[in-house]
């Protein structure tokens, strides 16, 4: 019975290859036939059909679309009240500058305070400033102006320079001054080497006390109070602060 149902097995797999390959078709046994023509005749309504074209670089149909770019607004024109206000320069400012004049002596700056009491407060100071002696290489005093003659001739002579003693030291002559004994002391070794025997070194001023007059912001308004201070200045001139 076995061997009966393997030649059976054996026979109807070899049947339905027969079938399946057309062979029995001249029987009219075949499967039936999917070719191309046959598939087109079931279509329903094939000319619906459209074929889209697929751009691989983008994202599938179900990517959404990119937004319309928004339009670009034009900038707000200002306002010209602003227009105005930006083209109008502004004016210049009052410029000030710092200004002073010395040194004075106590009777000089005695004067000054009066004089520069009518101008506003902290616009000007008289600072300390010290004045140093002076020291002079004197010849003198002579008993006339007979003498005095004859000495500036035998200094012409020498090829030496001299000037006016003044003050007190009338007549005399002053052959130098210096702000130190010991420069004055200097010249007078000098004067000898020259055949000058009869000068020697005096104290011309000593040390005091003086004042230098600041006005550390001067302007416009403040210049036209500054006559004022000039009759008092006794011929010294404002310059720029150093």
């Amino acid at each position: 019975m076995l061997r009966l149902a393997v030649i059976a097995l054996l026979l109807a797999n070899a049947g339905y290859f027969a079938w399946s390959q057309g062979h029995l078709r001249p029987w009219g046994l075949a499967p039936e036939e999917q070719a191309e023509p046959q598939r087109m005749n079931q279509q329903i309504r094939p000319e619906t059909l459209q074929i889209l074209k697929v751009n691989p670089g983008k994202t599938s149909s179900s990517s959404p679309a990119p937004a319309p770019a928004a339009p670009s607004t034009p900038p707000m024109a200002a306002p010209a009240s602003t227009t105005a206000a930006t083209d109008t320069p502004a004016p210049p400012a009052d410029p000030a500058e710092c200004l002073q004049a010395g040194v004075f002596d106590d009777r000089q700056a005695e004067a000054l305070r009066t004089a520069a009491a009518g101008l506003p407060q902290g616009s000007w100071a008289l600072e300390p400033t010290p004045i140093p002696g002076r020291w002079m290489v004197y010849m003198g005093r002579f008993e006339d102006v007979e003498t005095l003659d004859k000495k500036r001739a035998e200094l012409r002579a020498r090829k030496v320079d001299f000037d006016r003693a003044g003050g007190t030291l009338e007549l005399g002559l002053s052959l130098g001054r210096f702000s130190s004994e010991d420069a004055a002391k200097r010249e007078l070794v000098t004067l000898g080497n020259k055949g000058v025997r009869t000068a020697r070194v005096i104290q011309e001023r000593p040390d005091s006390p003086g004042f230098t007059l600041r006005l550390p912001a001067v302007n416009d308004a403040l210049r036209t109070q500054l006559d004022s201070l000039r009759s008092a200045m006794a011929g010294k001139t404002l310059r720029t602060c150093g």
